[in-house]
């Protein structure tokens, strides 16, 4: 459920209200009505291009009378979500903070082993090219030396 979105790691109402156990509806209320506690890069609206994109990649949003809201979903930051938690107090809204918070800590962690994991390879496959010109090179020469000597051709003409 976490989608990156204009560069940042985020959640959709949508799926924060279900894994909350709330309607959207409410979850929206009770951020609006704490709308102080969230600025603009701890949750935003997305764009019509934005909705449309993530209709056609993960088919999120159907289309059709009385299928899809009105308005246009808000996404919320790892801060945004940890802020979720002062403004609905349940213990299941708690529970299941704590639950988005350690995915968002592991997908951290996984982006940044891929990260020096690509590193690694690119460090390996620099190295292999140097290498790898002087093998050619020597290879080449070894065939040269290997294969039979050809024979001059006859000139034509004088």
């Amino acid at each position: 459920m976490i989608l990156l979105l204009r560069g940042e790691k985020v959640m959709l109402d949508k799926d924060l209200a279900e894994l909350y156990e709330v309607e959207t509806g409410a979850l929206n209320r009770a951020v609006s009505r704490n709308i102080d506690r969230f600025p603009g890069h701890f949750m935003f609206r997305l764009s019509k291009e934005e909705v449309g994109a993530l209709r056609c990649q993960n088919g999120i949003l159907e289309t059709g009378r009385g299928k899809h809201s009105k308005y246009f979903p808000q996404a919320f930051t790892e801060q945004g979500v940890a802020m979720l938690s002062s403004v609905l107090r349940s213990k299941k809204a708690i529970q299941i903070n704590i639950k988005i918070m350690d995915a968002f800590v592991r997908l951290r962690r996984v982006l940044e082993t891929n990260r020096a994991l690509a590193r690694r390879i690119d460090e390996h496959d620099r190295k292999l090219a140097q290498h790898g010109m002087a093998i050619s090179v020597v290879v080449d020469e070894i065939k040269k030396l290997t294969s039979p000597p050809e024979k001059p051709k006859r000139k034509i003409g004088f």
